[in-house]
């Protein structure tokens, strides 16, 4: 697997560097904004982003956006801004994690094994394939999301996950805790802040490709669902 790691500071980028060959992939590296958007062009099949924000020429949340609009790749970001705000931004831009500098390297390939475990395995269920709701047409195995008039909804990985967990269990109300233990597959920790962001920003695409119809329920001081 590939990842590109892109960071100005250039001894960041050889640290992760050394960790990311140590649990045997392969590295391609970036020292601004402008060089990633580069190579990401130019080279096939990158799996995951490890990506500062304050960078020269392009900075990682331009760098975000840019991409968004046409990848769904797993991105993390590697900032040394540490307010919620800061936090709130990066993933509204599109990010999938985010990590605070001084960072340990262990912890960064935790991260990204998680990452790219949740994009990419196809895990063998009893849940439909397709899931039709509401507006929606919701595709498991390609991770496609279309509405009943023919728009094609973007989503990231995240998203996505949290659209499908949703959907399969209808009027279920699923707290911030269990959305982002099932979705991230990680403990649950100050997780709230998190996972009202990514419902924001999944809200925000259904309504603007539905005409403003409010899909995702929330139960206020319990969770979300959506009502089949």
């Amino acid at each position: 697997m590939k990842l590109l790691i892109v960071d100005d500071d250039k001894e960041i980028v050889e640290l992760l560097s050394i960790y990311a060959k140590n649990e045997g992939y392969e590295v391609i590296k970036a020292y601004d904004g402008k060089e990633a958007l580069s190579k990401i062009v130019t080279t096939k099949d990158i799996d995951l982003i490890i990506l500062d924000i304050m960078m020269p020429k392009m900075d990682g949340m331009e760098l975000v956006k840019h991409l968004r609009k046409e990848s769904q790749i797993p991105i993390i970001m590697l900032t040394a801004k540490i307010t919620d705000m800061d936090k709130i931004q990066g993933l509204i831009a599109g990010a999938d994690d985010y990590v605070t500098k001084p960072f340990n390297p262990l912890e960064i390939m935790a991260r990204v094994k998680s990452l790219l475990r949740r994009s990419q395995m196809q895990v063998q269920t009893q849940e439909p394939d397709v899931l039709e709701i509401g507006p929606l047409i919701i595709r498991k195995d390609s991770h496609e999301v279309t509405t009943d008039t023919g728009n094609n909804i973007q989503l990231t990985a995240l998203e996505f996950g949290i659209l499908y967990l949703l959907a399969s269990h209808p009027n279920r109300v699923f707290s911030s805790d269990e959305i982002f233990e099932r979705v991230w597959q990680q403990e649950s920790v100050v997780s709230a802040k998190t996972v009202m962001v990514h419902v924001s920003h999944l809200r925000d695409k259904i309504e603007e490709a539905t005409n403003g119809e409010k899909v995702i329920q929330t139960v206020w001081g319990v969770g979300y669902k959506i009502e089949g």
